[in-house]
């Protein structure tokens, strides 16, 4: 059975500088208490080394959506179940609300057990405190990716949208705009701050 956990905290930085460091994948094990390792494979890719519940698990795990200042969603592809995703509200100009929502399904007796004493909820407390701590500390971030993922639609929610060009011919009489496009996927990557640590 899948379980969620919803947690939000007040960082003391714009919304930008908690968005990008949060895309710096590769720093989490600075922060997070069950986090040993992740590597990044690709601009949508990583590969996570981590420890749940007291039971060491490897996964990789897919950037389903990113939104530049706004989201960053992922879910594992193999080795374990679990999603999360990460919003970014800002407070004013120098203050952002960070809420994080996991969502896993506990694996063995242990997990299981994890599960009653609550351990994944106060390890997602725990480390948005620390991610507090450390962005506040440093007030830069160490890089940053600023490319956008768009959510991949499922073919049940196309058919409940409605088409634009039969509104608007509903509307009025004149023909309908083209189209507007995007890119699915823009990579657009900020360097990392002279002071930056770990591994990139």
């Amino acid at each position: 059975m899948t379980r969620k956990v919803e947690k939000s905290i007040d960082v003391d930085v714009p919304v930008t500088t908690a968005y990008n460091q949060w895309t710096q994948f590769e720093e989490f094990p600075r922060f997070m208490g069950g986090v040993r390792e992740v590597r990044q494979l690709d601009d949508r890719r990583t590969h996570w080394i981590a420890e749940i519940a007291g039971v060491q698990r490897e996964w990789d795990a897919t950037i389903v959506e990113q939104v530049p200042d706004r989201t960053v969603a992922w879910a594992a592809t193999d080795g374990t179940t679990n999603a999360g995703t990460v919003r970014f509200a800002p407070l004013d100009t120098e203050r952002t609300q960070v809420h994080l929502l996991l969502e896993y399904e506990p694996e063995g007796l242990v997990e299981q057990a994890g599960e009653r004493l609550h351990l994944v909820d106060r390890q997602a407390e725990s480390d948005l405190a620390r991610f507090k701590e450390y962005i506040e500390g440093r007030q830069v971030e160490s890089g940053g990716w600023r490319g956008t993922i768009a959510p991949d639609r499922l073919p049940s929610e196309e058919a409940d949208l409605p088409d634009p060009a039969a509104r608007h011919r509903a509307d009025t009489d004149e023909e309908p705009p083209p189209p507007e496009t995007e890119p699915e996927e823009a990579t657009a990557r900020i360097p990392a701050s002279r002071d930056a640590v770990g591994p990139r």
